[in-house]
């Protein structure tokens, strides 16, 4: 009498629930967001003088910025790193938040910058 052998199933990739799930938001960004706290100048149209801030975190693409003011969305302005002594002209991308530390204002670089902040940034792999 022949021995009943079980069924193999075919040969399947294994499942890899990971790849199925929607990105989540760090994901989906263009560059990877580093904290990073330095001084900078923000010479702002109209100003005499630049204003002082200082980084919050900052990317490849731009930075969020504290300030002792909120600047609106939409604002262009000349960003200057005094460590490297670089400008980078930037614009507000969305409306300030504010924090115990002052205005909390997102900017993005005009023109690509990579190395305005003077560090290495891995590449983005979604």
């Amino acid at each position: 009498m022949k021995t009943h052998t079980p069924h193999k199933p075919a040969h399947t990739a294994p499942v890899r629930p990971g790849l199925n799930r929607p990105l989540t938001a760090e994901e989906r960004r263009r560059a990877q967001r580093v904290l990073l706290r330095i001084g900078v100048k923000v010479h702002l149209g109209g100003k005499a003088q630049p204003v002082d801030g200082f980084t919050h975190t900052v990317s490849a693409t731009g930075a969020m910025l504290l300030l002792p003011e909120p600047v609106a969305q939409g604002t262009k302005f000349l960003l200057e790193n005094p460590k490297t002594q670089k400008n980078v002209e930037v614009h507000v991308v969305r409306p300030p938040q504010f924090s115990s530390e002052g205005a909390m204002v997102p900017v993005e670089f005009l023109a690509e910058s990579p190395n305005f902040w003077n560090i290495f940034f891995p590449p983005v792999v979604n």
